[in-house]
């Protein structure tokens, strides 16, 4: 991806932030925390219906700023990025204050104590909060933590993603015009200043990325003890059943794959199945494809496009793995790869030695359900699993014998729709969780309180 002139002076711009200009900031968010202006209910609601506006009035300028970083379709931006937030937020509004209300312990759990004595938890904010956003959603994922952060009463300080350098910029602007200036600040740069940035220290790191980045962060954040959210990602299993609708399953598997041109954290990563179902599903697959982007997705204006050069021959390189049932053409200057289903692959291939994270689905086969658990917990905790079954022993053995950050039956990724679900990973795939009231954990502390009477 080529450097514009206005990308480049961003860089100089940011080349400019120095280890003492993070600790001057940090320090300044953290004064302001310290006057407890961020502690009041309606300074909350204030911020995320201001952070709400944000997003409202300035649907297309964002939608143009992701288009010109991801070729993101508009209406994927509208759905995924702002949409998602601003329902994330409403959701948080309408049950922020029922959230946030102390929580008393019944009389009985206070055997043994003097009479009158009374006890409960709240929840208090935890002070100075980092979030550290990628590139792949580069709105939601920035802004979403940040509307949980506020609603929990701490400053934050966001570092947009330098790979989608309109979309931090656009950010960068915006937050600002928005936002309490004095409690929430953005910072813009790549490498130098989120190096600079995790020399400080903070109340609470929010990093959503991959899990070599994460143990760096996870590394600077021991330095003070501070407690950090890991959204890390890796390769999430499909498992089907070979008794359910494979047209379906396409349709759906499609959809959730091929979003984003397969940039997604919990996109499906490779599917097992068993041998008659899988050349089915790839024809199916492919007639999935064609109702969604056409005979040419590289002319479709719903397709979008790899990140940069590095990400396309990163992803490039996998298609050597299995056959190709249909896809796997390619354009570098177009940074084009087409969504393509892979068949016949083994495991030791190299699609499967790490999270493809593009527009490749490899389907394995394995003998039935046994093995494919089986070779689910040989490797690490994935983000997410998935499964196409109406057999309600299928279901509950791949709820009980394997473990994933979310499970979700007959439609992949919707979990995350869901504002009362928790979404994050475990092990490998990541380290707590968020939205909806978890975001109000994450970003808090839930204080013990007892009251003894003297008399």
């Amino acid at each position: 991806m080529t450097e514009t002139a206005e990308t480049a002076e961003t860089a100089e711009t940011a080349a400019e932030f120095t280890a003492e200009d993070a600790a001057a900031l940090v320090g300044r968010l953290r004064a302001a925390f310290r006057t407890g202006r961020t502690k009041p209910l309606d300074w909350r609601v204030r911020q995320l219906t201001r952070l709400r506006d944000l997003l409202t009035e300035n649907r297309e300028a964002i939608a143009d700023a992701v288009h010109a970083d991801l070729h993101k379709p508009h209406a994927e931006t509208y759905a995924a990025e702002v949409d998602f937030t601003v329902r994330e937020i409403d959701h948080t509004l309408e049950h922020l204050a029922q959230w946030l209300s102390p929580q008393p312990l019944a009389a009985g759990a206070l055997a043994g104590l003097p009479e009158g004595s009374t006890a409960g938890t709240r929840y208090e904010p935890l002070g100075t909060v980092l979030v550290i956003a990628p590139w792949n959603y580069p709105v939601q994922l920035l802004l979403a933590p940040l509307a949980g952060a506020l609603a929990a009463g701490n400053a934050v300080l966001l570092k947009p993603s330098e790979v989608t350098p309109a979309t931090s910029a656009a950010m960068a602007a915006l937050v600002p015009r928005y936002l309490d200036t004095d409690a929430v600040a953005v910072v813009e740069g790549g490498v130098p200043e989120t190096t600079a940035l995790l020399a400080q220290r903070y109340d609470h790191i929010f990093y959503t990325g991959n899990g070599a980045v994460g143990r760096i962060v996870m590394r600077a954040a021991a330095e003070h003890l501070t407690p950090v959210t890991l959204e890390l990602g890796g390769k999430s299993p499909v498992f089907v059943d070979r008794h359910v609708s494979v047209e379906a399953v396409a349709t759906r598997l499609a959809g959730a794959k091929f979003r984003n041109a397969g940039q997604t954290c919990v996109a499906p990563d490779y599917v097992l199945t068993d041998p008659e179902t899988a050349p089915a599903l790839a024809r199916a697959l492919g007639e999935a494809v064609e109702e969604l982007f056409g005979a040419d997705p590289q002319s479709s204006p719903a397709y979008g496009r790899i990140v940069n050069q590095r990400h396309f021959d990163r992803v490039a390189a996998l298609l050597g793995s299995g056959t190709t049932a249909f896809g796997g053409r390619t354009d570098r200057d177009d940074l084009y790869i087409e969504p393509t289903v892979l068949t016949g692959v083994r495991p030791d291939e190299p699609v499967m030695a790490e999270e493809i994270f593009g527009p490749v689905l490899p389907i394995l086969t394995v003998s039935g359900l046994d093995e494919a658990i089986g070779f689910i917990n040989d490797r690490d905790k994935p983000l997410a699993l998935y499964g196409f079954t109406e057999d309600d022993t299928t279901r509950r053995r791949l709820a009980d014998e394997t473990s994933s950050g979310g499970l979700g039956f007959g439609l992949p990724m919707a979990h995350l729709r869901v504002s009362e679900l928790p979404f994050g990973g475990v092990g490998e795939s990541g380290l707590g969780s968020y939205h909806g009231p978890y975001s109000i954990a994450t970003f808090s502390h839930r204080k013990a309180r007892l009251d003894v009477p003297l008399g």
